[in-house]
C-alpha cells in the first residue's frame, strides 16, 4: 500500500504550518497511490498535537515524546526516523523545507540510500511513482524529478501549497514509538531566538521588506512599521544585512531565506538575480523604487516609482483605514 509519511514539525510544542500544508499534499498522493497520509511526530511534552494533526488529515500520527528529543538534534532525529520508516515502510516521506528539515531530510536520505527531491513547489503521481517540480538556476526555471527507489523523499516548500481546512470530527490513532536517538555528539546549549513579537520571514504570509535604498539602520523604521500594521515579517536584501544595518535572520534571497508569501513588499531593492532568486514565487509583489528602471520592478505585480520614505508611509495610512472598516 503506498501510505504517505509526513514528519510534522513542531517547536516548543507548535507545529509549523507547512505540516498541515504537507498533510493536505499528503491526503491527494495517498489517493493516487491507493494509501493513507501518516505523521510522525518527535519532540518532548507533545500533548494536544497529536489530536490537530489528525483534524488536519493524519489518519495515525506516531509519536515519540521523550526528553532526549526536546531540542532538535540531527542524529537523534535521523534515528528514530529511520527506525520508524523501517518498521512500516512508507510509499512517501515528506519533510518541510525548513531550517530543520533542510539538515533533516539530506542526513535520513543518506541513512536510508534513497534519492531526495528538495525545495519542491508542486507534485504528481505517474505509474506510482511520485514527481516532484522544484525551481533550479535560481529559479530561472522548473526541473520535474521523478523519484524511483523507496521510500520516495521530498523537502515541500512552504507556503506554496494550501491547508486543508481543519475537521473537529477527525480523529488520528496515536502510537507511541521509541526514541533512538543513540549517541548524540552535538548538543544543543543554548537557543537564541528572534525579538519578542518578530514572525519568520520562512513562514510569514506577509513580507515587508528593505534593500540598500533605506540608507541606514533607522531607514527600517518605516519598514517595521508597516509590517508591524500588517502583521507581517520584516525582510531585507544582502546589500542591507551586509552593511550591518539589519540581523542575517531577515535576509531574503539566495545566500539567505526562500519565501513564498501571498504579498511581498520590496522597498528600496534594485532588484539583483540573487534576492529574486528568493523571493520570486511570492503570489502578490509590490515594489517601491525610485528608479523606474530597477530590476525588481519586471517581475512586480504592482509597481510604485518613489522615495520609499514618502510611499510607506502612505501605504501604511491607507491600510490602517482598510483595517479599521
Amino acid at each position: 500500500m503506498g501510505n504517505i509519511l509526513v514528519f510534522a514539525e513542531q517547536r516548543n510544542g507548535v507545529l509549523k504550518k507547512v505540516a498541515f500544508e504537507m498533510l493536505g499534499l499528503g491526503s491527494q498522493l495517498a489517493a493516487g497511490l491507493g494509501g493513507t497520509v501518516e505523521a510522525a511526530l518527535l519532540g518532548s511534552g507533545l500533548s494536544g498535537l497529536p489530536d490537530a494533526l489528525g483534524q488536519y488529515g493524519a489518519s495515525k500520527v506516531y509519536v515519540a515524546d521523550d526528553p532526549a528529543l526536546a531540542n532538535y538534534s540531527g542524529e537523534g532525529y535521523t534515528n528514530t526516523l529511520a527506525g520508524l520508516i523501517a518498521k512500516i515502510q512508507p510509499a512517501v516521506v515528506l519533510v518541510g523545507a525548513t531550517f530543520m528539515g533542510k539538515d533533516l531530510a539530506p542526513r535520513l536520505a543518506a541513512r536510508l540510500g534513497v534519492g531526495l527531491a528538495a525545495d519542491c513547489i508542486a507534485f504528481a503521481v505517474d505509474g506510482g511513482n511520485l514527481v516532484a517540480t522544484r525551481p533550479i538556476f535560481a529559479g530561472k526555471a522548473l526541473s520535474k524529478v521523478r523519484l524511483l527507489r523507496t521510500p520516495q523523499m521530498a523537502t515541500v516548500r512552504p507556503n506554496v501549497l494550501p491547508a486543508p481546512q481543519p475537521d473537529a470530527g477527525k480523529k488520528a490513532v496515536v502510537e507511541a514509538i521509541a526514541s533512538d536517538a543513540g549517541t548524540v555528539r552535538a548538543k544543543v546549549v543554548d537557543v537564541v531566538t528572534a525579538g519578542k513579537g518578530e514572525v519568520d520571514v520562512a513562514e510569514a504570509e506577509t513580507i515587508v521588506s528593505g534593500g540598500r535604498g533605506v540608507a541606514g539602520p533607522d531607514g527600517f523604521a518605516p519598514i517595521r512599521s508597516l509590517a508591524k500594521t500588517l502583521g507581517a515579517a520584516v525582510g531585507a536584501s544582502r546589500a542591507a544585512v551586509d552593511a550591518g544595518w539589519i540581523e542575517h535572520s531577515h535576509q531574503v534571497g539566495q545566500t539567505g531565506k526562500t519565501v513564498t508569501p501571498t504579498l511581498y513588499i520590496a522597498c528600496g531593492i534594485s532588484g539583483a538575480i540573487q534576492h529574486l532568486a528568493g523571493m520570486r514565487t511570492s503570489k502578490v509583489i509590490v515594489a517601491v523604487n525610485k528608479d523606474p528602471e530597477a530590476p525588481i520592478f519586471k517581475v512586480a505585480s504592482y509597481g510604485i516609482v518613489g522615495d520609499l520614505f514618502t510611499v510607506v508611509p502612505l501605504l501604511e495610512k491607507e491600510f490602517k483605514a482598510l483595517l479599521a472598516e
